[in-house]
């Protein structure tokens, strides 16, 4: 086991550790940091139920006068759907929900203008056709109150025939499941993932950070509508910038344009974790940590399964989902990197975690220097994720 505590390249405390076997990840996140690529990030890779990786160096803040910790969360931006997705699905196990039942058995309301043959299946594969609430578009105190955005919900009407395509749930996702849950339960998806998953696998992740948790938050250097734009090809970003596109609609179109606020639930974009937390949560997804495993086998095996693939409506790019997960074969979660057995989300900020059931590992990266998911797997990415995989490999 290699002890990180010193100096590092990116000026402020590198700290962490990283077993011999994964040497190579420690070096190449040194070599982030050398090149120049980073402010600040942490690392994290589980491998067969425990931590082998656990790493973070540089700075929090864009003055770069406050160090990144051990506890540093980041905004997660799209893979606060992971914590969502998780959180449903554990649910499902539990209860043994049927995925293929219509939501409005338990939401009536929202069988509305055609949407009464939607399933869960559909949502969790990004195939519900309901994508925009430009219609009602979020706010704070709609977020805070939860009922406003439900009802927004209920009164929307698919871009396209429900089933028949996919598009990128981008702001609906977190929410449309947060009220199957809150449905089930009375506890919204935020409250739900912290009573029954953060709390006993001890994540420090979250949906609407606790007040008065003193968490320490570190500053992203992009927000998501730059980080949307900043690597998309001209088509995409035309597409981004005019409000009548459903790629406008659905995105930009449909997110709260007031201020963040952690303590509020957005469960589509707005969680919080750290990188330890996201491997050890993917890592809970295709075995046991510490005796908790959230979903058996076969439910894991669904969530792998190809359940969308071809062009996305709403990003208009090739996109393979499983649910509510990426598979391997697209720029954004490459199978040349590795990925090919892999489940995971990237996020426009360059958060990115997968898991890989077959080897055993689950992977969680957190930075605060934007990417975009629209482009090529960024090149930070890319190294880490291959010297996790070349490490592994000469495990087996």
């Amino acid at each position: 086991m290699q002890q990180f505590h010193r100096a590092g390249t990116a000026g402020a405390a590198e700290g962490g550790s990283a077993e011999d076997a994964f040497a190579e990840v420690a070096r190449a996140f040194e070599e982030n940091f050398a090149a120049g690529e980073e402010v600040g990030a942490a690392v994290c890779v589980y491998h067969r139920g425990r931590p082998v990786v656990d790493l973070w160096a540089g700075w929090a803040d864009p003055d770069r006068t406050d160090p990144w910790r051990p506890d540093t969360l980041g905004v997660l931006a799209s893979p606060t759907k992971a914590l969502v997705t998780a959180a449903f699905l554990h649910l499902a196990e539990r209860e043994g929900l049927d995925l293929d039942e219509p939501v409005a058995e338990v939401w009536p309301e929202f069988a509305a203008h055609g949407k009464a043959g939607i399933t869960p299946r559909m949502i969790l594969a990004h195939r519900s056709g309901v994508v925009c609430l430009d219609h009602a578009p979020l706010t704070l105190a709609a977020l805070r109150a939860h009922t406003p955005v439900a009802e927004a919900l209920a009164a929307a009407r698919p871009e396209w025939e429900p089933g028949t395509a996919h598009g990128y749930h981008a702001t609906t996702y977190g929410h449309l499941l947060s009220e199957l849950i809150r449905r089930r339960t009375g506890l919204t998806a935020g409250r739900y993932f912290a009573r029954h998953l953060a709390g006993p696998l001890g994540l420090d992740a979250h949906i609407g950070l606790p007040e008065g948790s003193g968490a320490h938050l570190a500053t992203m250097l992009e927000s998501k509508a730059e980080s949307l734009m900043a690597g998309a090809d001209p088509g995409e970003v035309e597409e981004l910038r005019e409000p009548s596109t459903l790629t406008y609609r659905a995105t930009i179109g449909s997110m709260s344009q007031d201020p963040a606020d952690p303590a509020v639930e957005d469960p589509s974009y707005g969680g919080l974790a750290s990188a330890h937390a996201l491997a050890r949560l993917f890592a809970a997804l295709v075995g046991e940590v510490d005796g908790i495993r959230l979903i058996g086998p076969g439910r894991t095996a669904e969530l792998a399964r190809p359940h969308s693939d071809g062009p996305c409506k709403v990003m208009l790019t090739p996109l393979t989902w499983g649910l509510g997960v990426q598979l391997a074969d697209s720029a954004v979660f490459p199978a040349d990197a590795g990925l090919k057995n892999s489940f995971g989300l990237s996020g426009a900020n360059g958060v990115f975690t997968f898991a890989d059931p077959e080897r055993e590992l689950s992977f969680g990266y957190v930075p605060n220097m934007g990417s975009s998911v629209m482009g090529s797997m960024d090149g930070r990415i890319r190294r880490l994720v291959e010297a996790v995989f070349r490490s592994a490999d000469r495990i087996l």
